[in-house]
């Protein structure tokens, strides 16, 4: 049973990423959350999907020539050293504390999605700050120690950012798939370390394939997806299923 809702679960958030960038944050807190595994498992499966999805939707961003390497690079390397540190927070906070963090973050994530769901490309006038290298390191270090310590995944926090700096939508969802390896890898690297559950390979291997499939899958049918009414959804998804578990551990 479980083996079959990872696999749904990651085929069904597979295709939301490939079409539009994001979701990924529904991934730890149904591993989590509702099938109740540790949350050290929740979040190794998880990134395991982020670093799938993120190769191969920057490799499709790249070749559309959506993919901005010079800004990326910078955000990436910052991203490498804050998703390193988040995984070292993770190893300091009480698992019930880290949940809550968690959740609170999906929470965030889903209201960002449901305001900006109707507002328009920001157009092409981008901040000075896009061509700072510290900033960009700064952001990307920021950004990666909470997406890596709560699971939240790289785009939800990286393209909202993006777009306020003035950068174009589209390029902004590339940078944060290739963004999202950056955090991914080391993130990957220091949970599976701390892995408990048996079947962890069996379960990663279920969860990578149908990652995969829905990510090439979402990204063949993106263009006859209705982007504002799917947002809408995922938006609330995640707020309906955040509000759930952080009730569900006050009561």
């Amino acid at each position: 049973m479980i083996i079959t809702i990872i696999g749904l679960s990651s085929l069904a958030v597979g295709v939301l990423i490939g079409i539009s960038g994001i979701a990924g944050f529904l991934l730890p807190i149904t591993f989590g959350g509702f099938l109740g595994l540790p949350l050290a498992d929740s979040l190794a499966l998880a990134f395991l999907a982020f670093l799938t999805s993120g190769i191969l939707g920057a490799w499709s961003y790249k070749k559309e020539g959506h993919l901005d390497m010079q800004l990326a690079l910078p955000l990436c390397a910052g991203s490498v050293l804050g998703a390193l540190g988040g995984v070292w927070l993770n190893t300091l906070i009480p698992v019930d504390i880290a949940k809550v963090l968690l959740y609170t973050v999906v929470l965030a994530s889903g209201i960002s999605i449901l305001v900006k769901k109707d507002r328009q490309d920001p157009g092409k006038d981008r901040s000075p700050l896009t061509a700072s290298k510290p900033f960009l390191l700064l952001m990307g270090a920021v950004t990666a120690a909470i997406c890596s310590l709560t699971g939240a995944g790289g785009p939800i926090l990286v393209v909202p950012l993006l777009a306020l700096l003035g950068v174009d939508l589209r390029a902004a969802v590339g940078i944060s798939l290739l963004d999202s390896v950056a955090i991914a890898l080391p993130a990957c690297v220091g949970y599976m370390g701390q892995v408990q559950g048996k079947n962890f390979l069996l379960l990663a291997a279920v969860c990578v394939a149908t990652h995969a499939v829905g990510v090439l899958v979402g990204a063949k049918v993106a263009g006859k997806v209705n982007l504002k009414l799917l947002k809408w959804m995922v938006a609330a998804l995640a707020i309906g299923a955040s509000c759930y578990m952080l009730l569900k551990m006050v009561l």
